[in-house]
C-alpha cells in the first residue's frame, strides 16, 4: 500500500478528508470493541503503519500523536489488529520513531508509543517476544533513561508484560545484560517517581522471589569514593537509591505478606543492613515525620526494619517448622532489638510523668530519640512477630531482660502511633504458653512510682529506677 492509497483509505473509513479529523474521529471509532474490530476488517491498521513509515507526507508533531494514539486503541484487544502490528512492521516503524524523540515536549509521544507496545504485548508470547528481542537491553535502557514518569510507567509495564509470560526472561533482566536496565529503572524511579506498580512487581519478582536484592542493592551503591579514600569507610554509607528500592520492597511486602515467601538468604542479607544501619542511631535526632523520613540513612534503617517485621509475621502466620524466623534468631536478632529498644529515650507518656531530676527528660544522657515516628512500634511489632508461638524465643526475651522492656510499650505514644496496641499485643506473645514469663510478671515490685491515667488502666504504674534514672512500668497489683 503506498502513501495516496493509504491517505484515501483512511479518509473514505472515517468520511473525511482531512487527515487530522480522519484520526479524530477513527480514535474515537476504535475505543469500543465493536469499533476496532469493524476498523480491523477494514484494515485501517496498515493504512496507519504506511503514513507512519511514509517519506514523503510531512507528519508533524500532533499527527504523530493522534497516530500513536489511534494506533494503542486499535490493538486494545483486538488480535486481528495486534497480528497485522507484527505483520506489517508495526513494531520496528513505532520503536524507531520513539526513540529518536527527545523526552522534553515529547514524552507523551514516547509514552503513548510505549503503550502501543503493551497493548501488543497483551496478545500473547509471540508478540511479546517479539517486542523483547527488539528492545532488550539497550532500547529499555534508552528508554529507561528519559528519566519521567509520563514514560517510566508504560515502558515498565512492557517489561513486565513480556517477563511474565516468558518466565525464563526473567534471569535475563538479571543477568549480565539485564542489570543495565533494571539498575536504569531503580535510579528514574527513585528521581522522577511513578504512579502505577509495574516497578513494584518486576523489583519484588527479582529482589524477593528470585533471591537478587543483594547483587542489585550491591550495584546501586554510592559511586564516588575520593582519591585517597579507603572503599571501606564508604560501607555504612547508602545511597538514595538503595533506601529508594528498600521502600518498594517493603510496601510490596506489606501489601502481598501472604503471598510472598522470602528466602533465608535475602532475610538474613536485610538483616545484615539493618545491623549497619543502626550506627545512625548514634547521632540521629528526634524524626518528626514517619518514612519516608528524607534522611537516606534514617529511611534505611526503618524500611529494612518494616521489611523484616512483615517477613517474621508472614513465616510466623505459616507455623513453619524451620522458618526464617529461627535464622535471624539464631544470628542473634532479638539481642539487637532488645539494645536497640533498651537505648531508646522512653515513650513521650512516660516522659510526662516523670518528676523532673538531674536530667530534665528523666532518662539517662546516653538516650537515644526515635529518628522517625513509627520507629519504636516497628521495633515492638517486629519482636512480637518473633516471639509469637515461639517458647525459644520468649525464654530468650526473658533471659535478655526484655520482659520488664516489653511491657514499657504498652502505652499510647505521640511519637508512635499505634505502640499500645502493638505492645499489648506483643506482651500477650510473649506471656502466651510461658509460666517463666508469667511468673516474672507477676513478681514485678514497685519501687517509686508516678501515676498516669492511661498507664494505671493496664494496671501498670511509671517507676523510676533510683541508681539509673531511666523510667520503667511496673505491674501494681
Amino acid at each position: 500500500m503506498d502513501d495516496e492509497d493509504a491517505l484515501k483509505l483512511v479518509f473514505d473509513v472515517s468520511n473525511s478528508n482531512t487527515l487530522q479529523n480522519s484520526l479524530d474521529i477513527l480514535i474515537q471509532t476504535a475505543k469500543s470493541d465493536s469499533g476496532r474490530t469493524h476498523l480491523a476488517s477494514k484494515r485501517i491498521l496498515p493504512a496507519l503503519l504506511t503514513i507512519l513509515h511514509s517519506q514523503t507526507l510531512l507528519i508533524d508533531h500532533h499527527i504523530l500523536s493522534l497516530c500513536f494514539k489511534l494506533l494503542r486503541n486499535l490493538c486494545a484487544g483486538e488480535l486481528v489488529n495486534q497480528n497485522l502490528f507484527l505483520e506489517f512492521d508495526g513494531l520496528v516503524i513505532v520503536v524507531s520513531r520513539i526513540l529518536r524523540l527527545e523526552v522534553g515536549s515529547d514524552r507523551m509521544l514516547v509514552r503513548w508509543g510505549l503503550q502501543v507496545l503493551a497493548n501488543v504485548c497483551l496478545a500473547g508470547k509471540r508478540h511479546q517476544r517479539a517486542v523483547w528481542e527488539e528492545l532488550f537491553p539497550v532500547g529499555f535502557v534508552s528508554l529507561a533513561r528519559l528519566g519521567c514518569k509520563e514514560v517510566f510507567d508504560p515502558l515498565c509495564m512492557v517489561i513486565y508484560t513480556c517477563c511474565d509470560g516468558n518466565p525464563e526472561w526473567f534471569p535475563e533482566l538479571y543477568g549480565d545484560s539485564g542489570w543495565p536496565v533494571v539498575v536504569e529503572l531503580v535510579r528514574t524511579a527513585s528521581s522522577a517517581s511513578f504512579g502505577e506498580d509495574w516497578i513494584k512487581l518486576i523489583l519484588s519478582r527479582i529482589c524477593l522471589e528470585e533471591s537478587q536484592l543483594p547483587v542489585l542493592f550491591s550495584k546501586l551503591r554510592l559511586k564516588d569514593i575520593h582519591e585517597g579514600e579507603d572503599s571501606e569507610s564508604k560501607d555504612d554509607q547508602f545511597s538514595s537509591e538503595q533506601a529508594f528500592l528498600l521502600q518498594i520492597l517493603s510496601e510490596f511486602l506489606n501489601e502481598q505478606i501472604e503471598d510472598v515467601t522470602v528466602s533465608n538468604d535475602v532475610a538474613l542479607f536485610v538483616y545484615g543492613i539493618f545491623k549497619k544501619s543502626t550506627r545512625v542511631l548514634e547521632h540521629a535526632v528526634r524524626g518528626k515525620s514517619s518514612l519516608p523520613s528524607g534522611v537516606t540513612a534514617v529511611d534505611v534503617l526503618g524500611y529494612s526494619l518494616t521489611i523484616l517485621r512483615d517477613i517474621c509475621a508472614n513465616d510466623s502466620a505459616r507455623g513453619n517448622e524451620e522458618d526464617v524466623v529461627d535464622v535471624l534468631l539464631s544470628y542473634g536478632l532479638i539481642e539487637l532489638l532488645l539494645i536497640v529498644l533498651g537505648d531508646l529515650e522512653p515513650p513521650a507518656i512516660i516522659r510526662k510523668g516523670i518528676k523532673q531530676s538531674e536530667n530534665q527528660d528523666g532518662a539517662s544522657s546516653s538516650s537515644k530519640p526515635c529518628p522517625y515516628k513509627g520507629f519504636r512500634r516497628d521495633i515492638v511489632a517486629l519482636i512480637g512477630n518473633c516471639v509469637y508461638r515461639r517458647k525459644h524465643a520468649q525464654d530468650k526475651l526473658r533471659d535478655r531482660s526484655g520482659v520488664l522492656l516489653l511491657l514499657q510499650q504498652c502505652v499510647t505514644d505521640e511519637d508512635n502511633p499505634f505502640l499500645r496496641e502493638w505492645g499489648i499485643w506483643s506482651v500477650r506473645n510473649m506471656l502466651e504458653g510461658n509460666e517463666e514469663n508469667q511468673k516474672v510478671v507477676s513478681e514485678l515490685q514497685l519501687q517509686g512510682s508516678v501515676d498516669i491515667p492511661e498507664i494505671s488502666a493496664l494496671g501498670l504504674r511509671v517507676e523510676v529506677d533510683q541508681n539509673t534514672r531511666r523510667a520503667k512500668l511496673v505491674n501494681v497489683s
